[in-house]
């Protein structure tokens, strides 16, 4: 038979610990059940892509041997309907002329966007963004790059790389819930994108112990379970 005054401080402590889980466990609870019940590719912007784009076939391109620049990597890519060669990770390159671009401009950056997306999208502004924050939706991605805002319910922005002009991808409210969640679910509210965060695992830590209290306390207050020792 447990002393009362040990079930009164098991009692205690699993009320306490789960005060101070409690509100962690809620969240857990809600952005576990949004995440389970979203699409994940609606979640990525799927829907806004153009399904049918393919990139075109060019012809008589600038050859290789005449580019005076040391080729590591290299990449053929499509800016309006124009080739160009990504030569380094760096260097922009026109493959008809050979000549280097410094960026592509808002222009071309707004026939990238519009090949990738869906038909009917009204663009409302276009800013060049150089630099972000660790909570910005473009975070940890090449700079700089346009973001290209629609007219649209769900706040659609597409983001174009403005070094090379590669599409990069699309947000919108949905995808920024889930960011959100996520870093609550995650617990780490600096750059939500880190699962291995101190305040994650101490939580979960505590969220273990408040478990077993349950139980402990369960067992020291279960009229069935006393009856079960005094027969032993």
């Amino acid at each position: 038979m447990i002393p009362r005054k040990t079930s009164l401080k098991i009692r205690k402590t699993h009320r306490y610990l789960g005060v101070i889980i409690g509100i962690q466990f809620l969240a857990w609870t809600i952005s576990g059940l949004y995440f389970s019940w979203t699409d994940i590719d609606e979640i990525h912007g799927d829907h806004f892509l153009n399904p049918k784009y393919t990139p075109p076939e060019f012809l008589s391109l600038y050859p290789l041997d005449s580019i005076k620049i040391p080729i590591v990597t290299l990449e053929l890519l499509n800016i309006n309907q124009e080739p160009f060669y990504w030569i380094n990770n760096e260097i922009l390159l026109n493959a008809n002329k050979g000549t280097i671009k410094k960026n592509i401009t808002e222009q071309e950056a707004l026939a990238v966007a519009s090949s990738h997306l869906i038909s009917g999208l009204e663009v409302s502004k276009v800013e060049l963004i150089t630099k972000t924050d660790p909570h910005h939706e473009f975070r940890g991605k090449p700079l700089p790059a346009y973001a290209i805002h629609y007219n649209h319910p769900e706040k659609l922005v597409a983001y174009v790389d403005a070094r090379n002009g590669t599409f990069q991808r699309v947000r919108h409210e949905q995808w920024r819930w889930f960011d959100f969640l996520w870093m609550g679910h995650t617990m780490d509210y600096k750059g939500r994108d880190d699962f291995n965060t101190l305040l994650l695992r101490i939580f979960s830590l505590f969220g273990v112990c408040t478990v077993l209290s349950g139980f402990l306390l369960w067992g020291t207050s279960s009229p069935t379970l006393r009856k079960l020792i005094k027969r032993n």
